[in-house]
């Protein structure tokens, strides 16, 4: 069971025929939010006996997207130079990308360069709102993790609604819910209680599609929709003047966050994830 309040996201952990599995480490990290008192040193180790994320951890950290002011060696130096919650950000993240494996309908290397794009534009637009950066990050690389997992469970279903929305329209959500009384969001906010990543990340990741749909907010999902939108806006080539007059300003208000301000201050979004490549590598 996943805490969602919907029996076909229950289904899809009896159809799929290997969930994926993330490596024990990365378990570890999760468990680490509900866990105040957990030993980051023995952590530390544990991740510098796993070779690939290790690896993985100081190829970002030195990378030029950390401008950190000197070399990293290790997963201790890491961890002292850029702090235990960044840590644990980039080698999860590093774990998810890594746990799901070639499937039909979905160029995986895109897949995860748009969520990469999106968790660095996230973690850009939450400075602005004075919201989580790190949480940022970590819900933006997991905000369409369902549509794997809907992959994974019901494969033929999902290239028929392929035929109809594309994987980056923005409507994608309502063709799925239209057709299997759920959507992506529902089913990656599912797969994020299944791991047991805490409520925080689990209800943004729900929430992201439509955000103004229930009466409490959920600043973190009104981020995630944002960065999502921007990163859509991109990838359809949409010209500064289109971007301006289809921003989402509802969903911007809410988190105090002005269309001028950021379409004119943002960075190019290659800038913005310049160095980060590596995460998905």
């Amino acid at each position: 069971m996943t805490n969602i309040d919907n029996p076909g996201v229950d289904a899809l952990f009896d159809k799929a025929s290997s969930l994926p599995s993330v490596p024990k480490v990365v378990e570890e990290l999760i468990e680490s939010f509900h866990n105040d008192g957990v030993s980051i040193d023995e952590i530390a180790s544990k991740i510098s006996a796993d070779q690939v994320l290790s690896a993985k951890l100081l190829r970002l950290a030195n990378s030029a997207y950390y401008h950190v002011s000197r070399e990293i060696g290790t997963v201790n130096d890491a961890v002292g130079m850029l702090g235990f919650v960044t840590v644990r950000t980039l080698v999860i993240s590093s774990g998810l990308t890594g746990s799901f494996k070639s499937m039909p309908g979905i160029n995986l290397p895109k897949f995860w360069m748009n969520s990469l794009l999106v968790a660095c534009l996230a973690k850009y637009l939450a400075k602005e709102a004075h919201l989580n950066r790190d949480l940022a990050f970590s819900v933006g690389m997991m905000h369409s993790i369902g549509q794997l997992l809907m992959r994974l469970s019901m494969p033929e279903e999902m290239l028929e609604i392929d035929k109809i929305s594309d994987v980056m329209d923005p409507r994608r959500h309502e063709a799925e819910r239209d057709t299997f009384g759920f959507d992506y969001a529902e089913a990656g906010a599912g797969l994020a209680t299944h791991w047991r990543f805490p409520s925080t990340i689990c209800t943004a990741i729900r929430r992201a599609p439509e955000p103004l749909a229930e009466e409490t907010l959920d600043p973190m999902a009104c981020l995630i929709h944002l960065a999502a939108w921007r990163v859509r806006a991109e990838d359809n080539q949409l010209s500064a003047d289109e971007i301006s007059a289809a921003w989402p300003d509802a969903v911007a208000k809410m988190i105090s966050l002005d269309r001028d301000d950021i379409l004119n201050n943002m960075p190019p979004l290659a800038e913005l994830t310049a160095g980060m490549e590596a995460l998905i590598s």
